[in-house]
């Protein structure tokens, strides 16, 4: 089968991290360790193992910061490479293992990329506690190598599909997956919106665990991309009625986000100060820094960047005993100023992937959730694919996902 694969390397890094700023080429070109290239077709490692051809596949933020060698190396150890990226998946699945029940061939799935004990071999009495609860985004086992054997050898350590050695991702044309992981895909949905479930569940698991129960806001959502877009639909999906602020860059992302729920729209800057000053918030300048506020502020924001400035404005419009949401990846960020986190006594969660959630009495993935959501609602989510590539264009694609101030794009599919 054609993948493109993604090596990681000393050589790499240093090429990134000196010459990354002046050109894309050490990052996804003839300088990088992205490849197009032949593979041998995986086989199922196990009687509970599907065999799917991808129809498409999304390229992801984190994706960009691995490429880029932008990412924290604290996620290292729960890794292997190469690897063949791309964890939104839709497919179609084309062979089942014995031990496989109600996933037909020819349906269409969506994937739910997360490794758990269960993947990895282990039976339920052997699970980690985060599997065991349904959380397995955060299983406690992603640095060890698992029981299930893979051509004669334990499965790689990992935590989840497109950055793991033996179980390789979207960007190609096969892959294979635990019964586990597969999420069957409505009739009603198309396939633009079918692949967008992956994005869409992680701003929805962020909500259901993340928003106080009885709030009514107002809400910030920091970001211009599909996981701040995801979140604002999910506010509404799950019955949301307060205020949302969305700050989004630029005016074809401002559009989309009302549509799928933003009561207001604003610009980083003026237009975002203007908006936490109409919360009631007084501002102040210190001698030194950035304009500080007190009194008014957001009860609750979501940051979907993850980076120094939006975690500073996060923290500077704040309300007094308010939550940050963090779903932006954010990793190593220097001369961060945290004052307000106890000046303000404020609360941080971090949020990663999705699990078993409890939604109206009963018990459901979040894959699964967000797809009913998006049929209940008739949000039109897909909206967010903006661009469309081959896999022999993924050159292209990487392009125009990683320079989307240029390109304008929100949402970059392959289409192996």
């Amino acid at each position: 089968m054609r993948a493109v694969t993604f090596s990681v390397s000393i050589p790499g890094f240093v090429l990134a991290r000196t010459l990354g700023r002046w050109t894309s080429s050490v990052h996804h070109g003839a300088l990088s360790g992205v490849r197009l290239r032949d593979l041998p077709a995986p086989v199922l490692p196990g009687p509970d193992w599907v065999r799917l051809k991808v129809r498409a596949c999304g390229i992801c933020g984190t994706d960009l910061g691995n490429l880029s060698y932008s990412a924290s190396p604290a996620m290292e150890p729960f890794g292997s490479f190469p690897a063949v990226p791309g964890h939104e998946v839709l497919g179609v699945v084309t062979e089942v293992g014995e031990g496989v029940e109600g996933i037909p061939p020819g349906a269409r799935v969506v994937v739910d990329p997360m490794l758990s004990c269960a993947t990895r071999g282990y039976t339920l009495p052997d699970w980690c506690p985060s599997c065991t609860s349904g959380l397995h985004s955060t299983c406690e086992r992603a640095g060890e190598e698992g029981p299930l054997q893979v051509a004669g050898r334990p499965l790689a350590r990992g935590m989840m599909i497109g950055y793991h050695r033996d179980l390789p991702g979207g960007w190609g044309e096969e892959m294979v997956v635990h019964r586990s992981q597969c999420i069957l895909v409505d009739d009603a949905l198309p396939d633009r919106a079918a692949v967008l479930l992956e994005p869409l569940a992680v701003g929805l698991h962020a909500v259901l665990r993340g928003v106080p129960p009885g709030s009514t806001g107002p809400v910030l959502v920091i970001g211009s991309g599909p996981i701040a877009l995801s979140t604002v639909w999910a506010l509404r999906a799950t019955g949301f009625t307060g205020e949302i602020t969305a700050q989004m860059k630029r005016p074809h992302e401002a559009a989309l986000a009302i549509l799928l729920g933003a009561s207001t729209v604003v610009t980083p800057g003026d237009a975002a100060r203007d908006a936490v000053v109409a919360t009631g918030a007084r501002a102040y300048m210190p001698l030194v820094g950035e304009e500080v506020y007190a009194g008014g502020g957001y009860p609750l924001i979501v940051d979907c960047v993850g980076n120094g400035g939006s975690l500073s404005q996060a923290l500077r419009f704040a309300a007094p005993r308010g939550r940050i949401v963090m779903l932006g990846c954010s990793a190593q960020i220097p001369k961060l100023d945290l004052t307000f986190t106890w000046a303000r006594e404020l609360e941080i969660r971090g949020f990663l992937g999705y699990g078993m959630e409890e939604w109206q009495g009963e018990r459901i993935h979040t894959l699964a959730l967000a797809q009913r959501l998006v049929l209940e609602s008739g949000a039109p989510v897909e909206r967010m694919v903006t661009h469309t590539f081959p896999l022999s264009d993924y050159r292209s694609a990487l392009e125009a996902a990683g320079n989307h101030r240029v390109s304008g794009a929100i949402k970059v599919l392959l289409e192996p």
